[in-house]
């Protein structure tokens, strides 16, 4: 940390402390150079994490949203609200991980159903139908015969 005195850019921590609920910490520094003190704050960076919709829009991500269209897709299903939560953290993780702090709408969409499908497929037939808007009954029956072929 560079001096704000004399521009050194060799400074000592004299004294660390959490605070604001340890989501801060305040650190006393010295100045090994012109012996001046001061204090710097160190906290988390928080970069909100953005949602490309199919329409080249960008929403903030919405985890209530993602977790809106999972609950309807599993209503009066086996799947407890732990697993469904679980679902959402691992793809805020994910997306929280990009690079670019951006996520495309469809990439959310397939995680849900990927993860849906391993879990009840009645759920992920329900989440497809949806997410993938169904025109006809040829385009639902084609989902199914997927999903079909995939547990032989």
């Amino acid at each position: 940390m560079k001096c704000p005195y004399c521009q050194y850019e060799d400074t000592k921590v004299a004294d660390s402390r959490a605070m604001d609920d340890n989501s801060a910490i305040r650190r006393r520094r010295l100045c090994e150079k012109c012996g001046e003190r001061f204090t710097t704050y160190e906290r988390v960076e928080h970069i909100p994490l953005a949602v490309i919709k199919r329409n080249a829009s960008r929403e903030p991500f919405d985890r209530e949203k993602v977790l809106g269209g999972i609950v309807k897709s599993c209503n009066k299903r086996r799947i407890t609200m732990a697993q469904m939560g679980d679902i959402v953290n691992h793809i805020e993780n994910t997306a929280l991980n990009l690079p670019a702090k951006e996520i495309e709408s469809q990439q959310i969409g397939d995680m849900v159903m990927e993860a849906l499908r391993g879990i009840d497929q009645v759920a992920y037939v329900r989440f497809a139908s949806v997410y993938k808007q169904f025109k006809d009954a040829d385009t639902f029956m084609s989902e199914l015969a997927k999903l079909l072929e995939g547990h032989r």
